[in-house]
């Protein structure tokens, strides 16, 4: 369990947070620019000294005002920055050495052909840090926190300085990194797409605390993230498993509950467990199940909530076998649809507009299609 409690004040700016998630994860810290992400994982380290609160990581004590103040290098908490911070004297392989060194003797944990491995640097082991690509400093930052044996690894938004291109060349391997490893991962963004494809838990800040926080699932509805993502990022988030593999149009077919959907996903197998992210503007919605040749999915639900979206539309939340799923309406066309709480309805899904991320491994025979995802 990772506890933190803080209050702090910077020039202006008030911080007051306090949320428990479990461990080991993906934490994600989520919120705009300025909402306090940075300055409570400068606390969590030790950077920092907060006025007022208490942070523990599984039962240890880090902070606890006017009474404990473990100093950042006995922490053992590994930091990767947006900068990456490498050493440029260092080749790639004497950064990560770097990281061994650090690492206390009864730690040993992950070894540097694990790393190596897991982050794909066997090719850039000679490079120095100027030869390399913004993406691929961050991997190697990445590997020498992880080599210095941390009991929790904090990533403040990597990917906030890399182009459209090396954001697409880094993810995969934080993907990896995420659900390949047993060690708690706080991950720092401004960008939902990727807590969708990372996280197992998010604690949203806005202005200096907490607007909400849970399971991706269940906050990707909420009313607080629909305020900072905006309009077109407003969705539902669906887990479920990898069902089968439609060989003539190369789609992959998941079942969550009763249901299911088709997304465009290379390389899941069988059982995987898969989250979908669906968002609302791509969700159609229609009173009566569609003719056979439509060419989109169709699903069957009721209508559990309406809500006003904007002057021009609502957002209908339709329950799907348990599974909560949104589409947009305008607001003209309500009365013609008759849209309201307890409606059976049907929602048309596209395999093209849904953005689907394999997670982990595969399940275990009998695991059922709603539990929570393993990381």
């Amino acid at each position: 369990m990772l506890a933190v409690r803080l209050q702090l004040r910077r020039g202006e700016f008030a911080l007051d947070v306090g949320f428990e998630v479990p461990t080991p994860g993906v934490i994600a810290l989520f919120g705009r620019s300025g909402c306090g992400k940075t300055t409570v994982v400068h606390a969590i380290a030790g950077l920092l000294t907060p006025a007022e609160g208490r942070i523990a990581l599984d039962g240890e004590v880090f902070f606890a005002a006017r009474e404990t103040d473990v100093p950042a290098e006995r922490r053992r908490i590994g930091c990767v920055f947006q900068d990456a911070r490498l050493f440029p004297h260092r080749s790639v392989l004497g950064n990560l050495r770097y990281g061994e060194r650090r690492a206390p003797r009864e730690a040993q944990r992950i070894g540097l052909p694990e790393v190596v491995d897991l982050l794909g640097l066997r090719e850039l082991l000679r490079r120095r840090p100027s030869q390399l690509s913004g993406g691929e400093r961050h991997r190697v930052a990445i590997g020498r926190a992880l080599l210095s044996q941390p009991r929790l690894l904090m990533l403040d938004e990597p990917l906030a300085s890399q182009d459209l291109a090396r954001r697409a060349e880094l993810l995969p391997y934080l993907e990896r990194l995420c659900s390949g490893l047993r060690v708690p991962i706080v991950y720092v963004s401004h960008q939902f797409d990727e807590v969708v494809r990372l996280a197992t838990h998010v604690v949203v800040l806005e202005n200096g605390v907490v607007a909400v926080q849970g399971d991706v699932a269940s906050l990707s509805r909420s009313a607080a993230l629909r305020a900072i993502v905006g309009p077109e990022g407003i969705g539902a988030v669906v887990e479920g498993v990898v069902d089968a593999r439609d060989p003539d149009t190369g789609l992959t077919r998941v079942r969550f509950g009763a249901s299911s959907l088709r997304v465009a996903l290379e390389g899941a197998r069988s059982g995987q467990r898969v989250r979908i992210h669906l968002l609302a503007r791509d969700v159609l919605l229609a009173l009566e199940a569609p003719g056979a040749a439509v060419a989109a999915d169709v699903l069957a639900g009721t209508v559990s909530l309406v809500t006003r979206d904007s002057s021009q539309s609502l957002l209908v939340e339709v329950d799907v076998g348990g599974a909560a799923i949104l589409s947009r309406v305008a607001i003209g066309s309500r009365a013609a649809l008759g849209v309201a709480p307890g409606r059976p309805v049907h929602l048309l899904v596209n395999a093209a507009w849904s953005r689907a991320y394999a997670l982990g491994e595969p399940s275990r025979a009998g695991d059922s299609a709603g539990a929570a995802a393993p990381r």
